[in-house]
């Protein structure tokens, strides 16, 4: 990878913690830890740990006696979460081949990652052969768009300004919303008991220019999806009449954001 490449990817991993991390997943981090059972003294897991929000809670849970370790396939990704918490072992790789040995880690979390994966089941497989015996499995994932009408309706705005393969680009985290499936797709890794629990957190941007604006610069080229400056502008002209119904007094765009947190143990 060269340095411009690097580099790019930076910037769109600082724009993902500097808008979606607060807006989004910060609140969903202490509920995936819960999940997890985390105690002090553990070794800790994060898959697709982006810029890391949840190893940070993960780590402040083990404490000085435990250890957490972030992985992630994106370089960006990684520097923004060294910058952040040097002290957490960052390692790039892919979560259908986890690079570290069977049974080393008392709990493996993941957050809003297993959605992008190539193969879902071997990663699935892969988050329970490096837990212990009785480890924990706490993986969240975003309920279906149709039960985010927000995200809905932005993915309907870029589809008529952008084509569908920016559209695509977002409906990407919402694909599995179907908890028969999700249970189903643990249960067939070989997870012990997966069960499944639901929270509906509240997404907060400060304005609707703010939230996509994150989109079109933030998540679209992590996905590889570059749209031209004449394009965004476009799209953020007509956002103002297309989100506006989730617009507060104060100015926020505030909507309800579903998710689904898997927990179970490996047997």
């Amino acid at each position: 990878m060269n340095d411009s490449t690097l580099q790019a990817q930076i910037d769109a991993a600082t724009a993902y913690q500097e808008f979606f991390v607060p807006a989004l997943f910060q609140e969903w981090a202490p509920w995936v830890v819960a999940a997890a059972n985390l105690q002090p003294g553990q070794r800790v897991l994060d898959v697709a740990c982006g810029t890391g929000v949840l190893a940070r809670v993960a780590a402040a849970c083990v404490g000085a006696g435990g250890a957490v370790c972030g992985l992630d396939a994106n370089p960006g990704m990684l520097a923004v979460a060294a910058r952040l918490a040097p002290d957490i072992d960052w390692r790039e790789g892919m979560a259908e081949a986890l690079p570290y040995p069977d049974q080393t880690f008392d709990a493996v979390v993941s957050q809003f990652g297993l959605m992008f994966f190539g193969d879902r089941l071997q990663a699935v497989r892969e988050m329970l052969r490096v837990l212990v015996p009785g480890g924990r499995l706490a993986v969240a994932v975003w309920d279906s768009l149709e039960h985010t009408p927000a995200y809905a309706d932005e993915v309907a705005l870029l589809a008529r300004l952008a084509g569908e393969e920016a559209a695509d680009a977002l409906r990407a985290p919402f694909v599995l919303g179907d908890k028969q499936a999700l249970k189903a797709l643990f249960v067939t890794a070989g997870a012990d008991s997966p069960s499944i629990t639901s929270h509906t957190g509240t997404a907060r941007f400060p304005s609707i220019r703010a939230m996509v604006e994150a989109d079109l610069r933030g998540w679209l080229p992590v996905m590889g999806v570059n749209l031209d400056e004449q394009v965004i502008a476009h799209i953020l002209a007509e956002a103002e009449q297309a989100l506006g119904r989730y617009v507060t007094a104060a100015g926020e765009v505030v909507f309800a954001s579903p998710a689904h947190i898997v927990r179970a143990a490996k047997a």
